[in-house]
């Protein structure tokens, strides 16, 4: 017998929430999902994608929370700090970052295409920009007492990528600053890894080795038969920055279906 649907858990109730990359895709969900669990307010960060922010704070309000729009290119350091400075402003400080901008090279079908500035851009998003949020939210966050950092990895670093070894490159270096701001924030403040398996994006199902045949492929390896809509691992990405993974940090935490079976 089906069980029932449950009941979505109301796990930010006053909290303030702020995802980066939340105009389209994941970061989008995950903002949303964020609303829906209760959080005060949710910061919508996007670097392009203004219409889609509008529509993601449509939908953060619709769902209850007060949404609030911040622009910044999280691969230029210096307005990463402005953006810091502005959310810490408008949200009244932030308890969680999530961490959702990257740059997969989703063009790129083969190494062989490989560009010198496809890696320039995709380590200067993934890596550098990364570590810039998690620095400059993180030491605000160690001066308002508390807070939790969620950056979104991704499992392509146990196979790595034959397509785009930049991006396994990248997301490899994810775990290296994210380990080290552990360290260096604990107790205060836990910064972990959420790694999903692939994902059935907008952008993701337009990918001509997609629609080619190999989501089809990807799912007769996955033992859970199918690959999840972004909305669907939106709660899982936000677990690690609850109360129930209060002792959770400088962690990599997967979600793939039993895809890659990671472990000791």
């Amino acid at each position: 017998m089906a069980l029932n649907p449950t009941p979505i858990p109301r796990r930010f109730e006053g909290r303030s929430v702020l995802v980066t990359g939340a105009g389209t895709g994941f970061g989008a969900e995950i903002a949303v999902r964020a609303a829906q669990e209760g959080a005060r307010v949710v910061g919508v960060h996007y670097r392009s994608s203004k219409g889609g922010a509008e529509q993601t704070a449509d939908r953060v309000r619709e769902a209850g929370s007060e949404p609030v729009l911040l622009q910044a290119d999280i691969a230029l350091w210096p307005q990463v700090a402005q953006l810091a400075d502005d959310a810490f402003k408008q949200l009244g400080g932030v308890d969680v970052l999530i961490n959702n901008v990257g740059d997969v090279a989703r063009e790129q079908m083969s190494w062989r295409d490989i560009t010198e500035e496809s890696v320039d851009h995709v380590l200067a998003v993934d890596i550098k920009g990364t570590m810039a949020c998690v620095h400059e939210f993180g030491a605000r966050m160690l001066d308002q007492g508390h807070g939790s950092i969620v950056n979104i990895g991704s499992t392509v670093i146990v196979r790595g990528s034959a397509r785009a070894p930049q991006y396994a490159a990248a997301k490899y270096g994810l775990l290296g600053l994210t380990k080290s701001y552990a360290q260096a924030f604990a107790p205060t403040v836990r910064v972990n890894v959420f790694a999903p398996g692939f994902i059935e994006t907008d952008a993701t199902l337009g990918r001509e080795d997609w629609k080619s045949g190999r989501g089809d492929q990807l799912r007769k390896l996955t033992p859970m038969g199918r690959i999840p809509g972004p909305a669907e691992l939106a709660g899982t990405a936000l677990f690690l920055a609850t109360d129930d993974a209060f002792h959770m940090t400088g962690g990599y935490m997967v979600a793939d279906g039993g895809y890659n079976m990671v472990g000791a």
